[in-house]
């Protein structure tokens, strides 16, 4: 399991990394105009737009590059150790953390390479931030821990309960 966990987080940062390294090349010399990607018609959905992003989530923490290397990379450490203890008592926690240790290790590349994080795609269905791989292991990583925290961990503690009472008669 540890090994595909690792694997998976090479695959994973390997892929936000070239999906950068083709926006810079493809985008970033449009002028600001980004290209339609998914559109149903003249219903656009989804676009790709160069940014680049010197600061944290919306762009808040602006300029704060080292502050920012510091506080992931602490974050990045604490996931791997605990990625690697959750391992043998839940395998879905583990996916959680390694797709957070992921996202985490794809935008820190970013800052520390450039000094600010390649984003790309911009959501035109509503009005949303212009966001880029790594976020979206980020926010899927959030998503799946808070389905687990919500549905999940309380059932599996009604059932450790259960085996209590049932283990004590």
């Amino acid at each position: 399991m540890a090994v595909l966990l690792v694997f998976l987080i090479v695959i994973l940062v390997g892929s936000d990394q070239i999906i950068k390294m083709w926006a810079v090349e493809n985008l970033s010399h449009n002028g600001g105009v980004g290209r339609q990607f998914i559109h149903i018609g003249s219903l656009r959905i989804l676009d790709l737009n160069y940014l680049e992003n010197d600061g944290a989530i919306f762009g808040s923490m602006s300029g704060q590059k080292w502050f920012l290397v510091g506080v992931t990379s602490i974050v990045i450490a604490v996931g791997i150790v605990a990625m690697f203890r959750y391992m043998k008592k839940s395998k879905f926690v583990s996916l959680i953390i390694c797709l957070f240790v992921a996202g985490g290790i794809g935008n820190l590349i970013d800052r520390i390479r450039l000094g600010y994080v390649v984003d790309m795609f911009e959501i035109k269905l509503f009005d949303f931030a212009i966001f880029n791989f790594a976020d979206m292991c980020v926010t899927i990583a959030f998503c799946m821990a808070l389905v687990y925290t919500l549905f999940i961990e309380p059932k599996l503690e009604k059932a450790e309960k259960k085996a209590e009472v049932e283990g004590d008669e």
